[in-house]
């Protein structure tokens, strides 16, 4: 049976199911596609399907975007990797336990190294008090949400361990400072539009060609409430909010506020993989997408680079996938690989969270990819 063959039953079991309710799947090979299929529902109640066109929420599909923008701004000498926040940023100065101020970095926070931490308990302090960390509707700006994360101790010295968080959402608001306008601006000027992707943005492009977001239950997928917490056994508790996108008080947040269509970002990470065309040079992309924390372990059998995960041992990450591989998701219910090995590109796109994610299916795709 062919690769065709597998991603075709994959998607189809899965949609009849009911896990996944809409779903793209891209691959590419040396740059040029060798797969691609729009499935399901992207409003399964209104018999809306899913077309190549259809927009979906990005959530972390996001920062792979930002990493790219913040390298292009500092190839051109606007800022640098090694730059302390707070030089950018005066108003973002959290401390360590023992009341210092941490010195954290661009590097730390392109590679969630700086202490922070994607952490549901800050989301339920008090109202004046509560960090949005991205997912979650705001009307909060940068300054205003994230300088009370001074009042909360980080969780370790910056650089000294590897803990997934808004650190992204840090970034974005460094590049918009330096950018001396919005976050979107930043990301067009540096990424989509050289590329031209017309509807990568913080901001829906085509109400008409969104994605409705859908819950992961049984007996199948349910249309995702707004506001809407996962139960505690699923692994992740952030608060989502399908309606931010659409609200623009909120602040554009650099770990999760993207929307777009599966093409165009396929294009964006396929420019990476071929070595960063018109947006970055073959020696940034080659140290944006190899190991940048060193000996530190993110998580099991995986490193870290400014992008995503790295795949360093096969055995202990339990993946088919080779060594060097940089893979990661976004938790609306996305999943994107780059194989430097087989010179092989994956992006898997559904409206599923959390299964398009972290459940069962990113994995069923990737094993019908390598067979």
């Amino acid at each position: 049976m062919g690769m065709d063959q597998r991603l075709d039953q994959t998607i189809d079991r899965a949609i009849g199911e009911g896990r996944i309710t809409g779903a793209v799947v891209l691959v590419h090979r040396d740059g040029e596609p060798v797969y691609a299929r729009a499935a399901g529902f992207a409003d399964r109640e209104a018999g809306r399907p899913v077309a190549m066109d259809t927009i979906f929420r990005l959530a972390s599909v996001t920062k792979p975007f930002v990493a790219a923008t913040a390298l292009a701004m500092a190839e051109r000498g606007l800022l640098s990797v090694q730059d302390l926040v707070r030089d950018h940023l005066p108003w973002f100065q959290p401390k360590l336990a023992d009341g210092r101020v941490g010195d954290i970095t661009l590097h730390h926070l392109l590679t969630h190294t700086a202490g922070l931490a994607y952490d549901p308990a800050l989301e339920r302090l008090p109202a004046d008090l509560a960090v949005n960390c991205g997912l979650a509707d705001t009307d909060l700006d940068y300054e205003a949400n994230f300088s009370r994360v001074n009042a909360i101790p980080l969780h370790f010295e910056p650089g000294s361990q590897w803990l997934y968080s808004y650190a992204t959402d840090i970034l974005g608001a460094v590049i918009a400072r330096v950018q001396g306008g919005t976050l979107e601006e930043a990301v067009r000027t540096y990424v989509c539009d050289p590329l031209g992707l017309d509807d990568c943005r913080f901001h829906v492009t085509d109400a008409n060609r969104l994605a409705v977001a859908y819950a992961d239950s049984h007996p199948e997928a349910v249309r995702m409430p707004d506001p809407y917490s996962p139960p505690e056994t699923e692994g992740w508790t952030l608060t989502f909010s399908p309606g931010r996108i659409f609200n623009p008080r909120a602040f554009q947040s650099g770990g999760a506020g993207m929307a777009g269509t599966a093409p165009d970002v396929m294009t964006f990470l396929d420019t990476l993989a071929q070595g960063g065309g018109d947006i970055l040079s073959p020696e940034t992309v080659r140290s944006a997408l190899s190991n940048q924390i060193g000996e530190i372990e993110a998580e099991p059998g995986r490193k870290f680079t400014y992008v995503g995960a790295l795949v360093t041992d096969r055995r202990l990450a339990m993946t088919l996938q080779p060594e060097g591989t940089v893979r990661w998701g976004g938790v609306y219910g996305l999943n994107w690989f780059i194989d430097p090995v087989n010179r092989i590109t994956g992006l898997s796109v559904t409206n599923n969270a959390l299964e398009g994610c972290t459940g069962r299916y990113p994995e069923e795709i990737v094993q019908a990819i390598y067979g």
